[in-house]
């Protein structure tokens, strides 16, 4: 099977990560994908996550009916800073016969040359970026970040031209947090029983 690995903070997940996941599942040809909250991310230190509770009840609501959608709490079990080369060995050993496919937005491909072994990462699953039609330039997001000076010019290549290619919606958890702080709307960023459980919860209030 090829199973898409799909990691991040999703503080809180929205509409922009699931249509990201769906694209990616259907032009990479995924039996599924593994959306993995972070426990603590190593590329944003200092920032005070929501609860993993939170999050990873927000994300069963989000990715709920879809068959092909599944959680992981492998990052949180672990606790601890998340490392993505850690999450792939301990995917790859329980998943011996099956290919990872790991999903990288432009922002996550620009700092990849910066995370934790980045050419184990790039050894242990097919690294596919996706790319938002005429938001993203996934070229010069991984030349700005000298990936090629890391992986190698041939890998590089490779990656690029595994790129998925999804709508132009620009909807970032940032501004979901900054909107519910500010006592605005979030209806249609992220799925109503989303927004239904960061309301009874009280999330994001004091962001």
């Amino acid at each position: 099977m090829r199973i898409g690995v799909f990691g991040g903070s999703f503080d809180p997940v929205h509409y922009g990560h699931l249509l990201a996941a769906e694209s990616a599942r259907e032009q990479m040809a995924l039996d599924h994908v593994l959306f993995v909250p972070a426990a603590a991310s190593p590329h944003k230190p200092g920032r005070i996550l929501a609860e993993p509770r939170h999050r990873l009840e927000m994300l069963t609501l989000a990715i709920g009916g879809h068959d092909a959608f599944t959680v992981s709490t492998i990052e949180l079990d672990r606790g601890g800073t998340s490392y993505t080369v850690d999450t792939l060995a301990t995917l790859a050993a329980e998943h011996p016969s099956d290919t990872l496919v790991l999903l990288l937005g432009p922002d996550a491909l620009a700092g990849l040359a910066t995370w934790k072994d980045p050419c184990r990462i790039a050894a242990q699953a097919e690294i596919v970026p996706i790319e938002r039609e005429r938001l993203d330039d996934l070229t010069a997001a991984a030349a700005g970040g000298d990936l090629a000076g890391v992986v190698g010019a041939g890998p590089l290549a490779a990656i690029l031209g595994r790129r998925v290619r999804m709508p132009a919606i620009d909807i970032r958890a940032t501004d979901l947090r900054a909107a519910i702080a500010a006592g605005r709307s979030i209806r249609y960023r992220t799925p109503r029983s989303v927004e239904q459980y960061i309301i009874t919860h009280g999330l994001y209030r004091g962001t």
